[in-house]
């Protein structure tokens, strides 16, 4: 199956699989729109930072309709081993998620027609949404779009700007890779002055932190690759035209780190999270879903901001911040037609209660596309920051990831990125992985098709 609209998205790293929610499952009656008969939902969630965010949600459901709603969660790296363990069984999920085009093709056989939901008909673009080649069914509708770059602490960023010879006297000057590269300089040389361990957070490479390097970094060069030959889609070869940015930015994060470069295959996404909010590194690339585990630390909402990732490409001074989605809904068109009743039942009070809004907009601080929340904005300082970005005319950079071709060819790119910074492997091997890898394993993507 082919699809219209090819939405560039993430498919995100994932380690283990936990329970977000004990909500069982049970028949009941939904009364938003009512299944007309027994129905149950089972949501298995993508987005590990937003589990319990989900169960309180799925709570509230039950307490004002009687239907209950049992939702797991998968974090870090396992999302489809779980999810296909779990279509496995009779029990399977009504709700679950893809990450764009690539993704939902493994699951094209279980998409159900959205075309009637509430989900769709209020999508503020229904371009979003990925359909069929004929353009008759809806098969996956986005619920959340994110937007990545490199988090920065306002206080520190202002001790630095303060000190005798900075580079710059302002973070509006910092617009391109040099720029960047000499305050993070500046920032490391003087990090007992300002009372950091240095100027970014740990490049931590287990798999809990690695796809921020893999996947997301490495979208730059996609990205400037791509625009400059005018690629829409998922090509069987790609180039090294842009490795030598990828190559200098990485350089930058890990000889500007709180952690020597020997120490970053042990180091977590937890440890750079607690690094940036205890006011230990002024940088940190991550991205608006961040902000859960960031807040309420050593770092005021105030004091959070958001820079494009630079790479020294041209142009980039007009560059905004990475924005695009990796979360799309599927209803499991195998499951009983009063459990995907329920579940657009369920799906349709998310987006149009007060309830429902403010728990997406505000408490998992999602920038929705659905025209139902033009009286909830998002209260998420990184939010903020992209919107100040597109307002300001800055071109936001697509998310081109959801083209790479398996997560065999990005785990090739972690290793080798892994072994260049310690010193054990050279740049080539990076770009072997980068290059070859991907001719490699699209072929065998496409074998037989």
């Amino acid at each position: 199956m082919k699809y219209r609209k090819l939405a560039l998205a993430l498919t995100a790293s994932a380690t283990a699989f936990t329970l977000a929610g004990t909500l069982a499952a049970c028949s009941s009656t939904s009364n938003q729109g009512g299944s007309g008969g027994a129905g149950k939902v089972y949501f298995l969630n993508f987005k590990p930072e937003q589990a319990d965010d989900w169960k309180n949600l799925a709570a509230d459901y039950t307490k004002e309709t009687g239907v209950k709603v049992n939702v797991q969660t998968a974090a870090s790296g396992t999302y489809e081993t779980t999810l296909k363990s779990e279509m496995a069984k009779s029990e399977a999920p009504t709700l679950f998620q893809v990450n764009g085009p690539v993704g939902l093709a493994t699951w094209k056989s279980y998409a159900a027609d959205l075309t009637d939901t509430a989900i769709y008909t209020d999508l503020t673009d229904k371009n979003l949404a990925l359909k069929s080649d004929d353009g008759k069914q809806v098969l996956a509708v986005p619920y959340a779009m994110e937007t990545y770059g490199i988090i920065y602490n306002k206080a520190l960023l202002n001790k630095y700007f303060a000190l005798p010879g900075a580079a710059v006297t302002s973070v509006d000057q910092i617009n391109s890779f040099d720029t960047l590269a000499k305050v993070a300089q500046g920032i490391q040389a003087k990090k007992d002055t300002l009372g950091v361990q240095g100027a970014f957070t740990s490049a931590g490479f287990d798999s809990s932190s690695d796809w921020r390097f893999k996947t997301h970094l490495a979208n730059l060069p996609l990205y400037y690759q791509f625009k400059a030959n005018h690629v829409t889609g998922q090509p069987a070869t790609i180039t090294d035209q842009y490795l030598d940015g990828y190559q200098r930015i990485f350089d930058l994060y890990i000889k500007n780190s709180t952690t020597p470069p020997s120490q970053l295959s042990g180091k977590t996404v937890d440890d750079a999270n607690s690094e940036f909010a205890l006011g230990k590194a002024v940088f940190y690339q991550n991205g608006t879903w961040a902000y859960n585990n960031i807040k309420g630390k050593s770092v005021a909402d105030s004091d959070m901001g958001m820079l494009p990732i630079y790479i020294g490409a041209e142009g980039e001074q007009n560059q905004g911040l990475c924005t695009g989605s990796e979360n799309y809904w599927v209803i499991n068109n195998q499951a009983s037609k009063a459990d995907q009743q329920a579940t657009k039942d369920f799906l349709k009070w998310v987006i149009t209660t007060d309830t429902g809004k403010n728990a997406m907009a505000k408490t998992m601080g999602f920038v929705t596309p659905f025209n139902t929340f033009g009286n909830v904005p998002s209260t998420n300082p990184l939010v903020l920051a992209d919107a100040a970005y597109q307002k300001a005319g800055k071109t936001p950079v697509s998310w081109n990831f959801t083209t790479m071709p398996s997560d065999e060819w990005k785990n090739g790119v972690g290793q080798a990125l892994l072994q260049y910074a310690q010193g054990t492997g050279s740049w080539d091997k990076v770009r072997t992985a980068f290059v070859d890898n991907w001719a490699t394993e699209y072929k065998l993507a496409h074998a037989g098709s």
